[in-house]
């Protein structure tokens, strides 16, 4: 916060209302703020209920009709703001927009979390235009326009505060990550746009609250990819897309202990349990959807496309 919270402050300002929400920290961050940012309106939530719980608790005190979700670890350029609310002035049912995400560490390239704004193929798996998988493309100004995109990253996200609280914000039982997926899916289930824009641009540092290697990481996005295919996946296909992402979380499993790596395999298998566990109550969930998009995936499976063909970036997606 001490080092990015500066070019929120001086990009800001002009455009719009600047929050902190003070997830229950356990450090000073509250006192830094009173003393070095008594213009900054300060929010603390009274537990740490992760991303989901964190922000939703946080929103309820706070008036506007657009939310700029903003990680703590980013870092926003001048402008930022103009071309955002140029899109959301001159499309009416555009209800969430990501600007352009690049590696703070290597400003040259996408970052991992967006990129140019995320896809899902048939099967669920997310991957962004500039990033799949691992793979960053360096930014060449191949994606400087505004362009229709299936999610947006969560580490800087724009909605439409009514169309957040109509759909009672992001789901809590994900504590984090993929919460954002789950959340602009059931956006475009209920037939609003979700669009990126690539005039805004801003850097994110990216792995700052768990790192790749954290088994609790590989948990979480296992476990949560699982509740949003149930929740999400149009009816006709929800059974086959879950069973073969079982067969496939399998592979990864295995996949795991040969890399010497077992603890993220048993932290596939509390994803499953976990998942098995909650099964009811995420199919439950799927009567509040209204299903106007189903048409929800950009390719049948990028995992073949990248692992097996070999493709690395998304110009060369089939």
């Amino acid at each position: 916060m001490e080092k990015f919270l500066p070019s929120i402050v001086a990009y800001s300002l002009e455009d719009a209302d600047v929050y902190v929400a003070d997830n229950n920290s356990t450090d000073d961050s509250v006192a830094f703020l009173k003393k070095h940012y008594p213009e900054i309106q300060i929010i603390q939530n009274d537990i740490n209920g992760g991303f989901a719980k964190g922000y939703n608790d946080a929103l309820k005190h706070v008036k506007a009709d657009v939310y700029a979700l903003v990680n703590s670890d980013i870092e926003v350029t001048e402008n930022w703001l103009k071309p955002i609310k140029v899109v959301f002035e001159k499309n009416n049912k555009t209800a969430i927009i990501q600007p352009k995400l690049l590696d703070y560490k290597d400003k040259s390239k996408f970052e991992y979390a967006g990129a140019a704004g995320g896809f899902v193929d048939f099967m669920g798996y997310p991957f962004c235009r500039g990033r799949i998988f691992m793979n960053l493309e360096q930014d060449h100004g191949q994606f400087n326009d505004v362009a229709d995109i299936f999610w947006a990253s969560g580490a800087c996200f724009f909605i439409k505060s009514d169309v957040y609280h109509q759909l009672g914000g992001f789901d809590e039982q994900y504590f984090a990550h993929q919460e954002e997926i789950d959340l602009c899916w059931r956006v475009q289930n209920e037939g609003y746009a979700i669009q990126y824009v690539g005039g805004s641009e801003v850097y994110h540092v990216g792995g700052a609250t768990l790192r790749e290697s954290n088994p609790q990481k590989t948990y979480l996005n296992f476990r949560n990819s699982l509740f949003t295919i149930a929740k999400n996946v149009p009816k006709r296909f929800v059974f086959i897309v879950i069973f073969l992402r079982l067969i496939l979380d399998g592979v990864a499993g295995i996949k795991f202990m040969l890399e010497l790596r077992p603890v993220h395999t048993w932290a596939i298998i509390k994803a499953h349990l976990s998942f098995y566990w909650h099964l009811r109550r995420m199919m439950s969930k799927r009567r509040a959807l209204s299903f106007k998009q189903t048409n929800y995936f950009y390719c049948f499976s990028v995992v073949w496309q990248h692992f097996i063909l070999r493709k690395k970036r998304f110009s060369s997606l089939k």
